[in-house]
């Protein structure tokens, strides 16, 4: 019998009703024959309800506890989603993340999944069972609670369905599937039928919402089909993430993203030797702080202005750390700008295409929007523009690259 896993997000089990709704879809899929092992995450706004709790109680709380804390929400909607399965006559069994033996490392909030191991899992589907998974968390070698960082309840069902070889993954989430631009900006963005996992790689990474990083990043390696639904409605077809095929690489451009989340670090007057740019980055990369985009521009008297991206939560920290690195390489100064967007198009099609910068800068040039960074891939181009802009510059290239009349044509 072929496996699925599901996964419920937080808007989809986010009150009493939801969950009787999602228990009914899990029912009907049950009742179809195969085995089903459903993911869900906490009821939507626990998490921060359980955050702010801690903080009531301490400016830092202690991580091992916070992780203790946040991962009951997810083991409340377990418990509740295989209740009401019950009352509905389908078996079912719900299973937290040390009952599974995720195993993890110890970075409490941010844990790194180590190993799964499936056995317990297993038996119980072989007895007829659904499995109601509490997403989102792990346990350490020691026997800690670890979480897996925000969202992260997709990672997990992306390890089960690579671990239990599933014949799918289904993301059910409040959208019905990954969408060319964000609609609420782009009201003519349209649902793609499919998308490659690099594509969804750089959309997630850039600013796309619909699924995480981290659990793309795993499909990817284990080849798991992912296709994400919406758990508000009846339409099965959704967005499918694979493997590249050729219809995929005819599409110039599959996406445009806009990142809001951004903020702009520059070092003036950095003496241009071997060495520095470690001195300047070590620090944050430590601080576990994720660096984007960087520019460096040499001056004819030896020196350089370096700048950066980094996301906004983390701009604080950022100039701490590079305002003490500077008075020690002795740099001129620092400057920064927390009103800043990045807008990017995304597009196997770009690999065996050219002119699509020229065509991108040509666009946002006529609508008056001024570029201050560039970065490419194979597959994408980004910018970075002030915020005001940001949402126009996403509009205008939506039209250009994926409305009614392209400004370049796929292969």
């Amino acid at each position: 019998m072929a496996l699925i896993v599901q996964k419920y997000g937080g808007t989809s089990v986010g009150s009493i009703d939801r969950i009787k709704a999602v228990a009914e879809r899990v029912a009907r899929a049950y009742r179809s024959g195969g085995q089903l092992v459903v993911v869900v995450s906490a009821m939507a706004g626990e998490t921060n309800r359980l955050l702010q709790l801690g903080a009531q109680l301490s400016d830092a709380p202690y991580p091992r506890e916070s992780d203790a804390l946040v991962a009951t929400g997810e083991q409340v909607a377990a418990a509740l989603l295989a209740i009401r399965l019950h009352a509905l006559g389908c078996p079912a069994v719900s299973l937290l993340g040390h009952q599974l033996r995720i195993m993890t490392d110890s970075r409490h909030g941010a844990a790194k999944i180590k190993s799964v191991n499936c056995d317990r899992i297993e038996r119980v589907l072989g007895t007829g069972h659904v499995v109601v998974v509490a997403g989102f968390q792990g346990v350490t070698p020691e026997g800690d609670i670890t979480t897996l960082g925000r969202g992260a309840s997709d990672l997990t069902a992306v390890a089960l369905a690579a671990v239990l070889h599933a014949a799918a993954c289904e993301i059910y989430t409040d959208v019905d599937g990954v969408y060319t631009a964000d609609p609420n900006i782009c009201p003519k963005a349209r649902r793609l039928d499919r998308i490659s996992y690099d594509e969804m790689l750089e959309m997630a990474g850039l600013g796309a919402k619909v699924l995480q990083l981290r659990s793309v990043e795993l499909a990817r390696r284990y080849n798991v089909p992912l296709v994400v639904k919406s758990s508000f409605s009846e339409d099965t077809h959704g967005t499918w993430v694979g493997r590249e095929d050729q219809a995929m690489e005819n599409v110039l451009v599959s996406g445009v993203t806009l990142d809001q989340n951004q903020s702009k670090i520059t070092l003036t007057g950095v003496e241009d030797r071997p060495g520095l740019a470690a001195r300047i980055f070590g620090p944050i990369a430590e601080a576990g702080i994720v660096v984007d985009m960087i520019i460096q521009n040499a001056g004819a008297d030896g020196r350089a202005d370096l700048t950066f991206t980094a996301p906004r939560a983390d701009l604080k920290r950022a100039l701490e750390l590079v305002r003490a690195v500077a008075g020690e390489i002795g740099a001129a100064g620092v400057r920064h700008e927390d009103q800043v967007a990045k807008v990017s198009i995304v597009g196997v099609g770009m690999r065996t295409h050219a002119g699509v910068a020229a065509t991108m800068f040509k666009v946002l040039a006529a609508e008056g929007v001024n570029i201050e960074m560039i970065a490419t891939s194979e597959i994408k181009v980004s910018v970075v523009v002030n915020a005001k802009y940001g949402e126009l510059a996403m509009r205008v290239l939506h039209d250009a690259f994926l409305g009614e009349n392209p400004a370049l044509a796929g292969n």
